[in-house]
């Protein structure tokens, strides 16, 4: 009987963290043990409505082979009509003693890193969001050509209603 009501309570508990009425687009994709400097991740975006406004959000999983406080991207927001926005992006990984900032209780930690806020897809057609690593070593002009720690990068659009 014991079984049982933990297992319910478990069910209840599983329904109600997994529903999440803002998310529109939630996609991760893997780069593997390390992240190549040239590799660009990429996500197509589902047809979202005219009138309404979104929060953008880059998602990255990483772990303690993470060598560094920040990471550096380049985002791009491709329109339908072949505009493209770019941006590009720093945001801080670690706690000042060095251990790695999200949520998760293993050594993979994932961080929800704000992108846009109100923005409008106004143009009917396709949008393409395109990612790349830009981390550089103090002091050197060359990216770091594989950088480790990075699993997954993902793409994350919320309603704002």
């Amino acid at each position: 009987m014991m079984l049982k009501n933990s297992l319910v309570l478990l069910f209840i508990f599983l329904c109600f963290v997994s529903c999440d009425k803002n998310r529109v687009f939630d996609e991760y994709k893997s780069v593997g043990n390390s992240w190549h400097k040239d590799s660009v991740v990429t996500f197509e975006l589902p047809e979202l409505q005219k009138d309404k406004t979104y929060n953008l959000f880059l998602n990255v999983r990483d772990n303690d082979d993470y060598p560094f406080n920040n990471l550096f991207l380049i985002v791009s927001l491709e329109q339908p009509n072949k505009k493209i926005k770019v941006d590009t992006l720093e945001y801080v990984m670690t706690n000042p003693d060095g251990t790695l900032l999200g949520e998760g209780f293993s050594d993979i930690k994932e961080n929800k890193l704000f992108y846009k806020a109100n923005e409008k897809f106004d143009q009917k057609g396709v949008y393409k969001i395109h990612i790349k690593q830009a981390v550089r070593q103090t002091g050197k002009i060359e990216g770091v050509e594989q950088l480790k720690g990075i699993t997954d990068v993902g793409f994350r659009i919320e309603s704002k209603e």
